[in-house]
């Protein structure tokens, strides 16, 4: 078999993979009669093969016994993700699971293609780690290491939102400026870019760490953990004095990356001890229900499906909690929506503006803004979009696909070929 590029977008929330051929650009089906797979990995208890993408999640909407997990990308560059943990009946490294998941997807490509793929091009956030230069690079080591074990012989990276500019170049107009607005699950990336009438050329990029997975926890944060407790008060063991219920059981439970790891026998010790010191003892019962019976993925999807709906919504909507409890709710509104997400605001705004401070552009000269990148379809992005750059016309790249395409296209490209 002849040896091709492989393009790979190893995404926090969902991944995808394609090649060029022919100059054509040919999406793989990761999984059946779909472009995209959600990140996500379930190792049953009982020991059979590791599941991934939609399998994963319906293992566990299944009730099946085993380790959910999902937004493994958040963890590299960081200790956790080169240690061994109890997963799936055996000790296993968070890189390991990576480099699993690679060589499943490299395998569906080969096995539908009839090509040999040694060669990836896999995209990477301009900054995995906003403001910690060695982390930054730890991350993109890591992740190069996983490519090599996963069989890749020669692994190069481009940065999202350029792999999205050339795909989402059609969008502008001949001799504009634009921008590309990537808000995925992880990180918020941005590119300025002028459509040139030889190609592309790219202005600035910069990017910061926060993403829907962050947008998650606060919702969750803010109306599904306070049903669980969050923001109550617990009864010394002697005395009258209360004291506030402990809040970091609380955001990990709300992260995405950290629920399965509180799964483990000190943290039920330590709700047990909230419980027989609790004000509230029915909400503080329900964290203990979550926590024994493994619930906290059951409450993020939710969390998450909230979210959604009431995103430009006039009407309120519910996050079902009716896993814990038979009728339980939480209210959520879009005015709810972004009371809790407003401090996200400025920092979107301050990286649109070093990236167009980085190309010597004033905002005003921005024609196009192309969003891409499922958490770019919140109405917060939108709104510091449009009070950022005042006369940029607003455009919708493919949402989940965009980054994978322009990666595929730049597989043609000197520097990559």
């Amino acid at each position: 078999m002849c040896a091709h590029t492989f393009a790979v977008d190893f995404g926090t929330s969902n991944s995808a993979a394609a090649f060029l051929d022919g100059g054509t650009i040919r999406r793989i089906a990761v999984e059946p009669g779909a472009d995209t797979l959600p990140t996500a990995v379930f190792f049953p208890t009982e020991g059979r093969r590791m599941l991934i993408g939609s399998a994963a999640g319906k293992a566990l909407i299944a009730g099946e016994e085993g380790r959910y997990m999902r937004a493994l990308k958040s963890i590299l560059g960081t200790t956790l993700f080169h240690e061994e943990r109890p997963i799936g009946g055996k000790r296993r490294k968070l890189s390991d699971i990576v480099t699993a998941f690679l060589i499943d997807i490299r395998q569906k490509a080969e096995a539908e293609t009839g090509k040999r793929f040694d060669h990836v091009l896999s995209d990477r956030p301009v900054r995995f780690h906003s403001t910690d230069d060695d982390r930054d690079a730890r991350a993109e080591t890591d992740l190069r290491g996983c490519y090599q074990a996963a069989g890749f012989e020669r692994v190069d990276f481009l940065y999202e939102p350029e792999a999205a500019a050339r795909a989402s170049v059609g969008l502008s107009g001949a001799g504009e400026t634009g921008l590309i607005v990537d808000i995925g699950g992880g990180t918020s990336d941005f590119t300025l870019f002028r459509n040139g009438a030889e190609g592309i050329e790219i202005l600035a990029s910069h990017g910061i760490r926060l993403g829907g997975t962050d947008f998650d926890t606060e919702v969750s944060m803010a109306h599904a953990m306070p049903l669980l407790g969050h923001g109550g008060e617990l009864r010394r063991s002697f005395g009258d004095e209360r004291l506030p219920v402990p809040n970091a059981i609380y955001r990990d439970l709300a992260s995405w990356a950290k629920i399965p790891f509180l799964y483990a026998r000190n943290t039920e010790r330590q709700v047990a001890d909230m419980l027989a010191h609790a004000v509230e003892t029915e909400k503080i019962g329900r964290l203990e229900q979550v926590i024994t019976e493994r619930l906290g993925h059951d409450l993020a999807f939710a969390v998450e499906a909230g979210k959604i709906a009431a995103n430009g919504s006039t009407a309120p909507a519910r996050i079902d909690m009716t896993p814990i409890e038979a009728g339980l709710t939480a209210r959520i509104t879009q005015g709810s929506l972004n009371a809790c997400l407003s401090g996200f605001s400025d920092r979107l705004r301050e990286a649109v503006m070093a990236t167009l401070v980085a190309a010597g552009t004033p905002p005003g000269e921005v024609q196009t803004a192309i969003f891409v990148g499922g958490s770019s379809l919140m109405s917060l992005v939108g709104s510091v979009i449009e009070a950022t750059c005042p006369f940029a016309g607003i455009r919708h790249s493919d949402a989940f696909t965009a980054i994978v395409d322009g990666l595929a296209l730049a597989t043609s490209e000197e520097a990559f070929a």
